[in-house]
This record gives C-alpha cells, sequence and structure tokens, in this order.
C-alpha cells in the first residue's frame, strides 16, 4: 500500500504546469491543499499528514521545484536539460530520479470550459482530462503563461497533455485517483525573479533511479 501512496504522490505534484503574451511567468505559488479519502483506512487527516497541505511551486523557463509540507516527500525538482524529475523523500537523503518522457496515463479525451470559475480575481478556463487512471481538472488564466513547447517531452503525470491545451499555469487543480481526490487551489502568486541555482542540484547528491 505504501509504495502504491508513493507512486501516486510523486505523478500528483506534478501533479504535480507560444502564448500571447511575450514573457513567461517567473515566480512562485503556493497552493492550499485538500483531500477526499476513496480509502477506507486513510482518514483526511492522514492524507493531510502524509502529503501536505501546503506546496510551494516555483518555475523559470523550463525548469520548476516544487516544495511541500507533507511527511512523505520533501521537495520535486524538474531539470529540463535532463528531463528527469527528481524527488527527496524525507525518509533518506537519496534523491530519486525520474525519465518523464515516459507516459503512464492514457488520456482519453479532452474537454475545455471557458470562464469557469475565479481564483485570486483571475477568470480561469477549465480543462478536463479524461484518463484511464482517473479525471484531472484545471483551472487556468492566460495571464500566468508559460512556453509549452519547453514541456513538449515531459508526459510523465499528462502535464503536457495539459500545457499543451493551456499554454499556462494552473491556478487550481482537482485530481482524481482510485485512492482520493486532491484539491489544490493557489493562494499566492508572486512574479519574481527566481535564481537559477534553486533548480541545480548539489554536486554530491546521490541519486538513484525511482522504481515508482
Amino acid at each position: 500500500m505504501l509504495k502504491w501512496n508513493i507512486r501516486i504522490f510523486v505523478s500528483l505534484f506534478l501533479v504535480i504546469w507560444t502564448v500571447s503574451f511575450s514573457q513567461s511567468f517567473e515566480g512562485k505559488i503556493i497552493y492550499s491543499n485538500s483531500y477526499k479519502s476513496k480509502n477506507t483506512q486513510y482518514t483526511y487527516e492522514r492524507w493531510v499528514s502524509i502529503l501536505g497541505d501546503t506546496e510551494t511551486f516555483f518555475i523559470k523557463g523550463g525548469d520548476y521545484r516544487i516544495v511541500t509540507n507533507g511527511s512523505l516527500m520533501r521537495w520535486q525538482l524538474y531539470i529540463n536539460k535532463d528531463n528527469k524529475l527528481y524527488s527527496k523523500m524525507a525518509n533518506t537523503e537519496t534523491i530519486l530520479w525520474k525519465d518523464v518522457s515516459i507516459q503512464e496515463d492514457e488520456v482519453l479525451s479532452v474537454k475545455i470550459n471557458k470562464g469557469s470559475i475565479r481564483v485570486l480575481g483571475y477568470l480561469c478556463d477549465e480543462i478536463i482530462l479524461s484518463c484511464k487512471g482517473g479525471v484531472r481538472r484545471y483551472y487556468f488564466s492566460s495571464k500566468l503563461g508559460v512556453d509549452s513547447k519547453l514541456f513538449m517531452n515531459h508526459r510523465y503525470g499528462n502535464w503536457y497533455d495539459y500545457l499543451s491545451k493551456s499554454n499556462a499555469l494552473p491556478l487550481k487543480m482537482v485530481i482524481e485517483n482510485p485512492e482520493y481526490i486532491k484539491f489544490s487551489t493557489a493562494i499566492s502568486v508572486v512574479s519574481m525573479e527566481v535564481e537559477g541555482s534553486d533548480f541545480e542540484l548539489e554536486d554530491d547528491a546521490k541519486l538513484e533511479k525511482s522504481r515508482f
């Protein structure tokens, strides 16, 4: 069960990202997370403890980092030139890496709804990806644009499937899988210069290919 939960968690972080704007968004987005459990052995409080109720997402060009306050994982880092997702678990110094060119969940259909909701004052369109593994709903504004071509090889977590339709970062996500439904809603958006060093691994980092 724990191995399955880790695999779902890694995927969902990807959960957890040419536009009409001349510059892609650079900065950070803070998300508040909540969960609806579909597993009778896991309460809402347990999911919050394991996966965290807060994520901070940093992006610069084609690189991003996600920091969480959950007990299972500390952070994830996507380095574009490697096309790998690096995950730092809480119980080991080893950093796990995954080749994100491999798509593990097939998208069955895509639906777009214009002007669906407002998040932090942004009017958001909705994209619904119906996948074999569950339904993924994303709410986005083009004001938080991103160059989707930078992520065209990021197939894991259906990330490029979403970005190729939105060309923007999500302000809200509702991600469903067999274990739970995860609700992530932006509570802060800060446009800022992010240091390139934030998207680099330490020279002596111990790396290992992820089995999940």
